[in-house]
């Protein structure tokens, strides 16, 4: 009898294992974190939680940026907020940026390696009726535009933009840099209560938040846009 392959060669299968790993490692992470906190609710939780890792702090966060992409029990912009409080503005947007990428670039592959039937159990329809008219011409400028404009389901369509043809590499990379802006600031509103000034804080996350409802009220005709670019 003709044994099954399940593997259509040895780097197939050793992709597999390590993608296998990666997943086991992330859920014992996960396990780890809801076991000590029973919700990161508030921007101080998640800092007391960070803390308790001493000089692992920002290999810790940057791991738990990388998750909320992936499983989303944190809200990205919470995240940003509280990576300013750590490290300052500039750092606390270098390891906001380096977690959201790993996070996106495993969310890339996921769909990809596992196709639309995967994507399916992850992610509602209307995320795919966001990204469904958008070309390999354009969708690296797209996919930009998503990440740069707030309010948008950026870490969802992530699964979405993985069924397309488009480089993983050159996805993950327009992913950052749409980010950038508004991982910094609200990383700057972070770094601003950390001083103690909170009225620059509450302005900035205000202006972020505004922003964000704006963009969602107004998002269909934002998607009209990101179509004809």
């Amino acid at each position: 009898m003709r044994s099954l392959r399940l593997f259509r060669s040895h780097e197939a299968r050793r992709s597999a294992l390590v993608a296998l790993a990666a997943v086991l490692a992330a859920l014992l992470v996960l396990a780890a974190v809801l076991a000590r906190l029973d919700v990161f609710s508030t921007p101080a939780e998640l800092r007391a939680f960070l803390d308790s890792f001493g000089p692992a702090t920002p290999v810790a966060f940057v791991l738990l940026q990388a998750m909320q992409v992936v499983v989303a029990p944190i809200p990205g912009q919470v995240l940003s907020f509280v990576s300013g409080y750590l490290f300052g503005p500039l750092w606390g947007t270098a390891y906001s940026v380096l977690g959201a990428s790993i996070g996106s670039y495993a969310a890339f592959w996921l769909s990809r390696r596992y196709g639309r039937p995967y994507v399916e159990r992850v992610v509602t329809a209307d995320a795919f009726e966001w990204f469904e008219a958008v070309t390999d011409d354009n969708g690296l400028l797209a996919l930009f535009l998503i990440f740069l404009i707030p309010g948008l389901p950026d870490d969802v369509l992530c699964f979405v933009a993985g069924l397309t043809d488009l480089d993983l590499k050159k996805m993950t990379v327009a992913a950052a840099l749409g980010r950038i802006p508004g991982f910094f600031l609200a990383a700057l509103a972070g770094s601003n209560a950390a001083a103690g000034d909170y009225t620059t804080a509450i302005v900035i996350a205000a202006v972020l938040g505004l922003a964000g409802l704006v963009c969602w009220v107004y998002r269909e005709r934002v998607r009209a846009f990101l179509t004809r670019v």
